[in-house]
């Protein structure tokens, strides 16, 4: 059975990784609903956060095979209620749409939407939220004339408590007796 995983890649700036992360879902025809890709919280490790349907398995097996990837540190696969996720979309409409009575601004306040910048042709619309809550703004403005509209991708962090650093550190263990190890057999 189908159904939505938010992957989290930590991995280090190396030219061609990107390449080869999507090749794993190339390779594997499953589409990728969003990727976006952004510093950690730890300096010089970079997340990318990665939305695709597929099988529990082949999400195992993903997982199994981004880890093999040279520059991929750790990753990481979620299921909706095991993190907490945003998007933010950007709404141009014309600034006319303002002028035709309190609809519009009503409309952007019952959605808890901002303005960004009004100029004299068009205005900008900012809302945050999940994908099914920007899409009902977009709906409701479409009497009023959308010029644009853009939506990012999933920005997500996990509900777990063990962070990053953690992780990271439990490498460089691993690494470190990996490399003690390796020294004592040559003795």
């Amino acid at each position: 059975m189908e159904k939505e995983f938010t992957l989290s890649v930590f991995t280090e700036n190396k030219i061609g990784l990107l390449l080869r992360i999507s090749l794993i879902f190339t390779r594997r025809h499953i589409n990728i609903d969003s990727m976006i890709a952004s510093e950690s919280e730890v300096k010089g490790v970079y997340r990318f956060t990665i939305v695709v349907h597929c099988s529990l398995e082949l999400i195992m097996k993903i997982h199994k095979q981004l880890e093999k990837q040279i520059g991929v540190l750790k990753a990481f696969y979620f299921t909706e209620d095991e993190i907490v996720h945003q998007e933010i979309a950007l709404y141009k409409v014309p600034t006319i749409a303002l002028a035709n009575g309190d609809d519009v601004e009503k409309l952007i306040r019952s959605h808890n939407a901002h303005i960004l910048t009004v100029e004299p042709d068009y205005i900008i619309i900012e809302k945050a939220g999940h994908k099914a809550d920007t899409q009902e703004l977009f709906k409701k403005l479409l009497p009023y004339g959308i010029l644009q509209f853009a939506r990012s991708g999933r920005v997500a962090v996990s509900k777990q408590r063990k962070e990053l650093t953690s992780y990271l550190r439990e490498l460089e263990e691993a690494s470190d007796h990996s490399e003690q190890e390796l020294l004592l057999n040559n003795l």
